[in-house]
């Protein structure tokens, strides 16, 4: 499948942007015009939903069944968006999915995972709990921790540095509410230090997008520049590996200089390496 967004970043399946969704699985188009967003959902789900985006409030307008792909017909007003605007826009997609697509995604993203060698070979993977419209990640952590690895969570400090526990199962998660962010779930163990990162053989990211050069669009609260930037100092070299749905693999997303690549994405159909002079 093929589609695109209005500020000029295609999905490209046929470069193999974009693996093409197992039969049943869920892929989302971004189809923007001006201020309404059209969400497309293929395959078994089949049903076209409309996002109209004001400021910061998200308004789902309607279902259309129809399991036709929609294709972009009309060009964007302006150039490039920034980070800020690109979030927003991938947020309301994200928070348009159905609960019941999340979790069958969730499912198809952990077994596509664990096919990563990377992942595989891993001792120590560092990890995160996945929120919302996240792609979710709790089938993976249960599926790492049951072959034996070591399992490390975030715990979001006051300065948004994280701190790391060990993942012993749901039962060791608690909910934390932080002032002024939604609430996570957090480890509730021995906290490790902000160095327990530094002994990973593998670093999953959250991210909303990744692009053709490994380039991954976090959604700006700074934490995992902050680990990125803790590896480097360290001389440490993990895989460092971005979840998304498989809309969120896109041609460009805005770089900054400190900005560091992955190594790999993956997404409920698959998995991309990323190598130096990716396009």
């Amino acid at each position: 499948t093929t589609g695109s967004i209005s500020f000029g970043v295609a999905f490209v399946a046929g470069k193999n942007r974009v693996p093409r969704p197992a039969a049943g699985m869920t892929a989302l188009v971004i189809l923007v015009c001006e201020s309404v967003m059209s969400v497309t959902i293929t395959g078994a789900f089949g049903r076209n939903l409309w996002v109209r985006f004001d400021g910061a409030q998200t308004h789902h307008i309607g279902e259309v069944c129809e399991p036709a792909m929609i294709q972009h017909t009309r060009e964007p007003r302006g150039g490039h968006p920034d980070k800020r605007t690109l979030r927003r826009e991938f947020l309301a997609v994200r928070n348009a999915l159905p609960e019941g697509d999340v979790q069958a995604m969730a499912r198809a993203l952990a077994e596509r995972a664990l096919e990563l060698g990377e992942l595989a070979r891993a001792r120590t993977v560092a990890a995160y709990v996945s929120v919302g419209g996240e792609p979710g990640t709790g089938p993976l952590l249960d599926a790492l921790r049951a072959r034996g690895t070591r399992v490390l969570l975030p715990v979001l400090l006051a300065d948004n540095d994280l701190d790391w526990a060990e993942y012993d199962g749901p039962g060791s998660l608690v909910e934390v509410h932080h002032p002024g962010k939604i609430a996570l779930l957090e480890p509730g163990g021995e906290r490790l230090g902000a160095d327990a990162v530094l002994t990973a053989d593998a670093v999953l990211l959250p991210g909303l997008a990744v692009d053709g050069r490994g380039m991954r669009l976090g959604r700006g609260g700074g934490s995992y520049d902050r680990v990125l930037a803790r590896l480097e100092r360290a001389g440490t070299d993990p895989a460092l590996v971005v979840l998304l749905h498989d809309g969120e693999v896109v041609d460009r997303v805005p770089a900054e200089e400190h900005d560091k690549p992955v190594d790999a994405v993956v997404t409920p159909s698959g998995v991309r390496h990323f190598v130096v002079g990716d396009a």
